[in-house]
Parts: C-alpha cells; structure tokens; sequence
C-alpha cells in the first residue's frame, strides 16, 4: 500500500546551509542530504515528503542576495526532485520581504520549475501575511491556484536575550503557535482569504493555536465586535464585508478553509480541538524532519492513530489521500 505523504518536510540542501552558517548560524543547520531523507521515509513508511525551508528563510538582510539564493535553493530542490519525482515534492521559497522578487521567483518556481507549491514565512520583519504590502505576491499566487505552506517565523526576542521570553524556554516551544496564529488571523481578518480565494492554505503545526481560540475569535467577532465602541475602534475588511450580518458559523466556515498538518500537534490535546475546527479532509501528516529527530517522528505517527479520532480509512486519509487531492501527480 502506498506510504503517508509529508508536507512538513524540510530540506538544509548545499546552498542554504552555507548561506546561514556565513551569517553566524543564528539558527540550526540540521545534517541533512537527498539520501538522509529517503532513509527517514522509509523508515517510516512515507511515500513521499514535500521539501520547504524553515526559518529564517532567504532574506538575510540583502535584496539582491536574497533574489540569488532563492532562485540557486529552488533550483537545487527542483533537483532533487527530478532525480526522485515519485519521493520528492517541493514548496518553493521566495525572497520576501523584496515582493517584486517574491512574484518573479513565483512565476519561475510554479511556471518554470514545476515545483508543487510555494512556501512562506507566517510574518517578516514584524509584518503578518494579509498585510497589504504582501498583495502582489499573494495576486500571484491565487493566479496560479497555488498550494502554501505556512511556517511560523522566528519571535524577535530570540535575537536579544535581554527581551527574551523566559530563560529556558526556547522560541521554537510555544512561540512559533503564535506566530503562526496571527498569520492565519490576518489572513482573516484583512479579507485575504476571501480577495485570493484559490490559495489553499496550509497552517503548520495544526494552526498553532487557532483551533484552541476558534471558538473565543468567532463569538466576539459575531458579538461584539459589530457595535460600537468595537466596530469603529477595530475596523477591517472582513468586517466590512459582513457587517452587523456577521454570524459565528460564519467566522468558524472560514477558519475551515484552512488545512493543517499534523506536525508536533498529533496528540489528543491537540487534535481534539483540530477535528472541532477543520473539515476532516484538510487535515494533513506532518514530520517537521531534520529538525524533529527520528524518534519523534515515530512519537507524531503513533500519537495520530492511538487518538481514537480517527477510524482506518480516515486515518489513511489523513497520511495520504487528503494531500493526494493537493498534489494528485503522488497518486
């Protein structure tokens, strides 16, 4: 029987490693290679991993340097994936915050390339997705019907361990859920889900902690934040658009066209609040290898099916046929 397929599945190819080790290593560089990964699949009986960056991503500081490793890391996982199409997928990485180089390594990456989808960070430089100045390269991508992953980006206290948040609390525990959270509440809340209907958007890490606020984001928008003082206090298009109509079920149908991924988020802590928030079928598996290790993977995998959410066929559902239907060609 075909394996699962991994959505969250990073790569540290020749390119990127080098870019971030020459900047000081301000995050991990994972041991990873082509052959690493197919051993971790195997192992776990993935058919398949759809290869994205994490943190911090191209931009380094530099827009013409960012343009020249997006393009040289897209190029190199474009690849990877030509030598092992069947076992390999790829989200590409974009030079944001440079959008004019963002929407042209888009159009390469999807047009040129082929690669199965793009990959972004949820904020840059304190921005979140669904601020306007990201437009452009969303207009791009709902052109192209494209498929985007969204990674949590680096809290800035991780730079200045004065303004840290708590010693010994690394950013990567709880952090990266918020960032995550926000994106996806920006998203909502700027009408970008609604104004770029063809993006089908995956949260990492279940959505961070959207599934756990669904039920508090939806009730005071749909009840308070429609009269004044709040309507005028706290404007935005989403709520422009629905007015004193604003339901509930309506906030909670859009938190459903999101889909979200499995990654460190496979408990019944966790998923219990997913299956109350997302359509079964926009659940996904995710690994988050290299950065999670082996056994971790196994801990997701195991956590998953001993839930009791999910029946045999939904299970195999959620390893494999509901991102066969995002990317048919691993049918």
């Amino acid at each position: 029987m075909p394996g699962r397929i991994d959505v969250h599945a990073h790569s540290m190819g020749p390119a990127y490693k080098t870019a971030i080790q020459a900047i000081g290593g301000i995050v991990r560089t994972p041991d990873w290679s082509p052959d690493m990964a197919l051993t971790h699949m195997d192992r776990h009986g993935t058919q398949a991993g759809i290869l994205s960056l994490s943190t911090p991503g191209p931009h380094l500081g530099d827009n013409a340097k960012a343009r020249d490793l997006a393009r040289r890391v897209n190029e190199e996982t474009a690849g990877f994936v030509a030598r092992r199409p069947d076992r390999f997928g790829a989200f590409a990485t974009l030079p944001i915050p440079d959008i004019d180089g963002a929407c042209k390594e888009a159009a390469h990456a999807l047009d040129h390339l082929k690669l199965d989808g793009i990959g972004v960070l949820a904020s840059y430089e304190g921005l979140y997705l669904g601020h306007p100045s990201f437009d452009p390269v969303l207009a791009e991508l709902d052109k192209r019907k494209a498929v985007v992953l969204i990674h949590p980006n680096n809290h800035p206290s991780v730079h200045d361990v004065r303004k840290g948040i708590s010693a010994g609390i690394g950013n990567f525990l709880v952090e990266f859920l918020f960032d995550t959270t926000r994106a996806a509440l920006n998203l909502l809340f700027t009408d970008a889900l609604h104004r770029y209907p063809n993006i089908r958007w995956i949260l990492c890490h279940a959505g961070g902690t959207l599934p756990f606020v669904a039920w508090r984001v939806s009730d005071i928008a749909a009840r308070q934040m429609i009269h004044a003082p709040w309507d005028t206090q706290y404007p935005s298009a989403y709520m422009a658009r629905h007015g004193k109509n604003l339901t509930q079920e309506t906030v909670l149908k859009d938190f459903k066209r999101f889909y979200y991924e499995t990654a460190l988020s496979a408990g019944r802590q966790s998923l219990a609040t997913v299956r109350e928030v997302a359509d079964f079928d926009h659940i996904l598996f995710g690994s988050d290898w290299p950065y999670c290790p082996d056994d971790m993977t196994e801990d997701m995998i195991a956590a998953t099916k001993n839930s009791g959410f999910f029946d045999e066929a939904q299970l195999a559902a959620v390893n494999r046929g509901n991102a066969v239907k995002l990317f048919p060609r691993f049918a």
